[in-house]
């Protein structure tokens, strides 16, 4: 039902985003959908993997901060009206969205959604009709 989200801190400077996708290719690590939030200082890289056990792991290995969020990926389908569906869901149970990015790699598209109640979320959208990718799925 969730999939791993790694979400590494970096420092907001030149080259530490080089660095962090340089440790993921060097392990054969495919990043499927990303997504970066910055301030002045420091940044947040989210990102759906294909191993995202030996991802965090090789990069904490290097120095960084990185770390593992369950997240839903809710498979949508190209057509209009599909978000405001999942996202009318989601605010007709008082379900607060608090971050989301989308996902279009090796045929699959969804939307990573992070929810103020992540088991509440997956079943609502669920009963609504939407499916969910798991991680297995996701990562092949």
């Amino acid at each position: 039902m969730f999939v791993k989200q790694l979400s590494v801190f970096i420092e907001n400077r030149e080259g530490r985003l080089e660095q962090v996708t340089r440790v993921l290719a060097d392990e054969n690590v495919n990043i499927l959908s990303l997504s970066m939030a910055d301030t002045t200082e420091y940044g947040v890289l989210r990102m759906i993997v294909s191993d995202p056990e030996k991802a965090r792991a090789t990069l904490c290995a290097e120095g960084f901060s990185a770390m593992l969020t369950d997240v839903l990926a809710v498979r949508l389908e190209d057509r209009v009206g599909e978000l405001h569906r999942m996202t009318h869901i989601l605010c007709a149970l008082g379900l607060n969205v608090e971050y989301m990015y989308a996902l279009a790699s090796s045929g699959k598209r969804a939307m990573i959604v992070k929810a103020s109640d992540g088991e509440a979320a997956a079943k609502a959208v669920t009963d609504g009709g939407l499916a969910l990718y798991g991680n297995e799925e996701m990562c092949r």
